[in-house]
């Protein structure tokens, strides 16, 4: 019995092994903050709020549209505005006349331009069996083959296909639907023009207006010059465009008349009018000129020309042209380009792909300049690439876009 009475003893008066004096204490697990609860009702309230913005957008886009066509179009003309200011002439006279000039020339050249435009495609499937009639030794072995795989067809079936008796039907619906768009677009014409006027005659008066809003000094300061830098960047970027597109259309019709191609200059004001969009811009203006090239020219390689011009035009101004004049500060992602090109174009149509790229770089302008948007103008920047030189207090540089990614803001 003693031995057991001695173990007890020992195990009772031991004393417990202290810790090490340098270890640290043990830290509770951690926990994900964007699953938090109250993250978790602010994302919901804010997908809720993006989700009814879209809706918005899309049924009521005969007044969405106007209002973002009439506020591009101040951003443009703003220019031209304080150019007449300068000249003391009043803002109302300044707005007029810019406006006045504006509408005539983009009249104009709707008119002088789109007349031929429209004869094109009432005479195009007149045309198709001429174009089919004069390259048929080129399209025989696809003849061949589609002829193959009717007859096939038609052993399968062991019957021979029926003819298709025409159906006329005798209503109003096209003319209806004609008078209706026509009257919707009249409609949004003239509330765009107006709206115009206004913006431009107006002034800084909304700007007065959010500075009035600002509790502090020092905030009324930041908000005008972040709108007006904001401001600024947006009228370069849609005036450089106007400009370097308007130059584009003049130049590629030119060497559409050099080659002698008809209506040169109507094939200039579609290579204008489709390089505002981005990627499917190209595509469908190449379709049309080689249609036109073909129809025009009696050889092969002499009617595929006129595409090889526009594709050689077309790259010096994306390459060369374009990044030089605009630089990395409009640089896009250019994943985020196309995305957004068919979501607008689902919401809008054509004006929506038109609009889709000046969009984006309204918002990535705002982004960079407001700190709280500053992951979505992350998002919207196109592929960076970090410079290890130092700045003047030692510290690594920042990231810089890519030279390469510069031509993405116009959409290449």
């Amino acid at each position: 019995m003693e031995p057991e009475v001695t173990l007890t003893r020992e195990a009772t008066t031991a004393e417990p092994v202290a810790a090490p004096a340098n270890a640290a204490p043990e830290k509770p697990p951690a926990r994900n903050r964007w699953l938090s609860p109250a993250n978790i009702a602010t994302l919901a309230r804010l997908l809720f709020i993006i989700l009814g913005l879209l809706a918005f957008a899309y049924f009521a886009r005969g007044v969405v549209v106007p209002v973002l066509l009439a506020c591009m179009a101040a951003m443009i003309l703003a220019t031209p505005v304080h150019w007449l200011l300068r000249c003391r002439i009043p803002i109302i006279i300044a707005s007029a006349l810019v406006v006045t000039f504006f509408v005539v020339g983009i009249g104009s050249a709707i008119v002088h331009l789109g007349r031929p435009a429209v004869e094109w495609l009432e005479t195009a499937p007149e045309n198709l069996p001429r174009l089919r009639a004069k390259f048929q030794h080129l399209l025989r072995p696809a003849a061949r083959l589609t002829e193959a795989a009717s007859t096939v067809g038609n052993l399968a079936t062991g019957a021979p296909a029926s003819e298709v008796q025409a159906v006329e039907v005798k209503d109003n619906h096209v003319a209806n639907t004609f008078f209706t768009w026509t009257g919707t677009l009249i409609a949004g014409v003239g509330e765009t023009v107006g709206l115009l006027f206004l913006l431009l005659a107006s002034g800084d008066l909304f700007l007065h207006k959010l500075v009035r809003l600002m509790p502090r000094l020092r905030d009324k300061k930041q908000a005008v010059e972040v709108s007006r830098q904001i401001q600024q960047s947006i009228s370069t970027y849609l005036l450089s465009v106007s400009l370097i597109n308007v130059c584009l259309g003049v130049v590629v019709g030119a060497c559409f008349w050099a080659l002698g191609l008809p209506n040169a200059m109507m094939w200039g004001g579609v290579t204008a009018f489709a390089n505002f969009i981005p990627y499917l811009g190209l595509i469908l203006g190449m379709v049309a000129v080689g249609l036109a090239g073909l129809l025009a020219f009696d050889s092969f390689g002499q009617g595929l020309l006129p595409v090889g011009v526009y594709c050689a035009v077309h790259l010096i101004e994306a390459n060369v042209i374009t990044p030089l004049i605009l630089g990395r500060r409009f640089a896009l992602n250019p994943v985020v380009i196309f995305v957004a090109l068919i979501f607008f174009a689902f919401l809008w149509g054509v004006i929506g792909a038109l609009l889709a790229v000046p969009l984006l770089v309204t918002l990535k302008a705002v982004c960079e300049r407001v700190t709280a948007l500053a992951p979505l103008g992350e998002l919207l920047a196109p592929h960076e690439t970090l410079e290890l030189d130092r700045d003047k207090d030692g510290v690594a540089g920042t990231p810089s876009a890519a030279p390469e990614a510069a031509a993405s803001a116009h959409g290449r």
